[in-house]
């Protein structure tokens, strides 16, 4: 097919497939491709999957779909963690016109540079190494959005969580250095960016670096020296295991002017039976002892929590357990996911699997537990005055920013607040869970 002049972009899953997906993007602006909108008839579709949300494959085949319907002669390229988990499924998939896996997805737009069609009837084109090439560290960070961008600094994984398949699609922990993040955001805060969210497989395992994966640096090294950049107002953390989290790092973030005060610290569950069938790395002694010291050096920090629900071998009793102690906790939100088999992970083959039924009940109770846990941690903020910045999203009329601490705050919109920081206080939480908030000041 002649070469596509415009290409648009779908992403499954995580932050870090987002700021990714941007990257592949600018890759292809730089080429002169338009980017496009998804529902514009692109000559070119990049779907960038995941394997950790339900239903991949299902996902997968249905943006597939749609984006034929806007363009039947579309070349449609899938990458991202499902891509190199099940390549030859994806290529069998109606339409798909080249996979490309973790070492090939950042050199799409040249491995691919005639986007020729597969012939009809045949399977599209399967460029996928095995996942032990993944070795380089590609830097990537969303863009587009002035208030926000999420900046990968690490990859991959090497942990051996029972359920997770993340070290079979994208590899061995790696990481650029300290200075290159350095480098990258001191020329993000030349844009115009306000706040930037670090993102990671495993980010708190930031510092293996070259061929050989040495460790050369640490997480926290890199949060001390983010910290002392002038041109960013804001960062945050995207997500941190409980055992990498360390006092050092969490000393630094309270003494800071630039960091946050909100940790999302993955459980997983509240049972240390299942935590060890987990293979997980911490028990929930040191996970509460975490939380305890973050509260304790910042009492008004937000903190979020990601939990399994119908493990193998979760007894209502170990449900029960997870429940209590998460109750206990002083949290702010929960992410709560029931179980999913994942192929080639130990977790199915383990005894006493939980029945549909029951993780959906448990899914229920520990979202309907996160609504109070996040109501109560908006209602002890009321009257604290501070500062909120304000994003692009305006849906029927109304506007959203966010405080230091993630309290998501509702507001009538006006162009002049996008992007902008305001002082203000926080004086009720609306019929929808957000909170209002009066003026206090003048624009930041």
């Amino acid at each position: 097919m002649p070469t596509p002049q415009s290409v648009a972009f779908y992403t499954l899953g995580c932050k870090l497939n987002f700021s990714e997906t941007s990257a592949i993007g600018r890759q292809f602006e730089e080429k002169g491709f338009a980017k496009v909108a998804f529902e514009a008839g692109a000559d070119l579709y990049v779907i960038n999957t995941c394997s950790v949300t339900d239903h991949a494959d299902r996902k997968c085949r249905k943006v597939v779909q749609q984006a034929l319907k806007h363009n039947p002669e579309a070349f449609v390229a899938i990458v991202g963690c499902y891509a190199q988990l099940k390549p030859q499924e994806i290529a069998a998939i109606p339409g798909v016109s080249a996979v490309l896996g973790a070492a090939e997805k950042f050199m799409l737009v040249d491995i691919l540079a005639d986007f020729q069609k597969p012939a009809a009837g045949q399977p599209g084109a399967v460029h996928a190494s095995p996942i032990s090439e993944a070795t380089e560290f590609v830097a990537a960070h969303s863009f587009g959005d002035r208030t926000r961008t999420f900046l990968k600094v690490q990859d991959g994984c090497d942990y051996s969580c029972s359920f997770c398949t993340i070290p079979l699609a994208r590899g061995g922990s790696r990481s650029g250095s300290v200075a290159s993040v350095v480098e990258r955001v001191e020329k993000l805060a030349e844009t115009g960016v306000k706040e930037i969210v670090l993102t990671g497989v495993n980010l708190g395992d930031f510092g293996l670096q070259g061929p050989e994966r040495e460790r050369r640096e640490d997480f926290t090294q890199l949060v001390q020296a983010l910290d002392q950049v002038t041109g960013i107002r804001r960062f945050r953390i995207s997500s941190c295991e409980p055992n990498l989290l360390t006092d050092e790092i969490l000393t630094t973030v309270a003494a800071s002017k630039r960091f946050m005060p909100h940790f999302h610290i993955p459980l997983q569950s509240g049972s240390d039976k299942i935590l060890g069938l987990m293979r997980r790395r911490y028990r929930r002694a040191l996970y509460a002892q975490r939380v305890a010291r973050i509260k304790e050096l910042m009492p008004h920090a937000c903190i979020g929590v990601d939990v399994i629900v119908g493990f193998p071998g979760e007894t209502d009793a170990d449900f029960l357990d997870t429940y209590n102690f998460l109750n206990e906790l002083p949290i702010s939100y929960l992410h709560v996911f029931p179980y999913s088999e994942r192929a080639d992970t130990l977790a199915p083959t383990l005894p006493g699997r939980v029945q549909d039924r029951v993780r959906h009940e448990r899914t229920t109770q520990l979202r309907s537990l996160s609504e109070k846990k996040k109501r109560f941690f908006y209602e002890e903020h009321l009257g604290l005055e501070t500062e909120v910045l304000f994003e692009d999203d305006v849906t029927n009329g109304q506007m959203e920013g966010f405080t230091p601490n993630y309290i998501r705050v509702a507001a009538k919109y006006d162009p002049l607040l996008v992007g902008e920081m305001k002082q203000l206080r926080l004086i009720g939480v609306n019929a929808v869970g957000l909170m209002e908030a009066e003026e206090m000041g003048i624009f930041v």
